[in-house]
């Protein structure tokens, strides 16, 4: 079903190696979901770029080489993802909005003493930025919010309480094929948010989600 008359906006769960994906449609009081799935941002055929910072015994990776070969492949892996996602919901007619990048953490990596901690917040930092980079190549706005934010942003942008998000998000993943669980819902919620608001500037965004 087509929604070219209502807002259409994109949401994504950024995980290691992948984000969940869900295209919502609708309005500020009831959204629909039009599609939801895993996106890979990283290559299954070769399970170290699903960590590309990690080296074996879950030590950090430090040999340069295999690390700029990893992080290669996960930067194509992302842009040939997002690229196929893209055209698949253009051509369906799909107008999107903007996409929201919901994340576990911001934090920089290089404060982080411990090597195994900081392998996942180099992880971390690297899936964001790849699929921001696809995004932004295939000329559409983003913006990255922390998943501790999320329903408090939720509740600002669309006047509801985080009890009745949760159940809203809840009903509206009933119908629905395939798993729709923490992430799924907000990477909706990401989206949903948008509507109704006027397209702000990713740099403005950025100021907001910290």
């Amino acid at each position: 079903m087509k929604m070219k008359s209502q807002p259409v906006a994109l949401g994504f769960r950024v995980k290691s190696g992948r984000a969940i994906a869900v295209l919502v449609s609708g309005s500020k009081s009831l959204p629909q979901v039009l599609d939801h799935r895993v996106v890979q941002l990283s290559d299954p055929a070769r399970p170290e770029t699903i960590q590309p910072y990690h080296a074996r015994m879950g030590k950090l990776e430090e040999n340069r080489a295999t690390i700029k070969r990893r992080t290669g492949i996960v930067e194509r892996a992302a842009q040939k993802s997002v690229t196929d996602l893209l055209k698949e919901y253009r051509s369906k007619g799909y107008k999107i909005q903007t996409a929201g990048l919901v994340v576990g953490s911001l934090i920089d990596p290089a404060i982080i003493g411990n090597p195994h901690v900081r392998a996942h917040a180099l992880e971390g930092r690297l899936f964001r930025t790849v699929l921001e980079k696809a995004l932004r190549r295939q000329k559409l706005p983003s913006f990255v919010i922390l998943e501790r934010d999320i329903y408090p942003r939720g509740e600002a942008a669309l006047g509801k309480t985080e009890g009745e998000l949760k159940n809203l998000l809840a009903d509206i993943g009933r119908p629905l094929e395939g798993p729709w669980r923490a992430d799924e819902k907000v990477a909706a919620l990401a989206a949903w948010t948008t509507f109704g608001r006027t397209p702000v500037k990713r740099s403005q965004m950025k100021k907001t989600s910290r």
